[in-house]
């Protein structure tokens, strides 16, 4: 089991609540539905991730414009590298890649949690 901030978990209830409609798409349509549970706004040490696959050790960040800012940028190379030490994998995935490619996003996730469970 992974360690968390206690004090994260109000915040990622919120967060659950008040979901982006990237993160809406994204869970509603597909990892919601997918045969391996996947956990949205998930507390994990100091972070909040958007998704988790515990069974695939899978992070799925979803970036919108803000996260390509020189600051915002250097702090998800930091959270990044955290949660790799965590021996989890990171996918970083922006916004308009689920506008423009929606079905390709779902097959990429599919390709990497069928290939982390084999």
């Amino acid at each position: 089991m992974l360690k968390y901030n206690k004090s994260n978990i109000e915040l990622a209830r919120a967060l659950r609540k008040q979901m982006t409609p990237w993160e809406r798409k994204l869970w509603y349509e597909f990892l919601r539905t997918y045969p391996i549970r996947f956990q949205r706004q998930k507390a994990i040490d100091n972070y909040i991730a958007d998704f988790y696959c515990a069974k695939a050790r899978l992070v799925i960040e979803l970036d919108g414009k803000w996260h390509y800012t020189a600051g915002q940028s250097r702090l998800d190379v930091q959270r990044t590298a955290e949660l790799k030490k965590m021996n989890l994998r990171v996918l970083r995935i922006a916004n308009h890649e689920i506008d423009i490619d929606f079905r390709g996003v779902c097959l990429k996730i599919d390709a990497i949690v069928q290939n982390a469970i084999e």
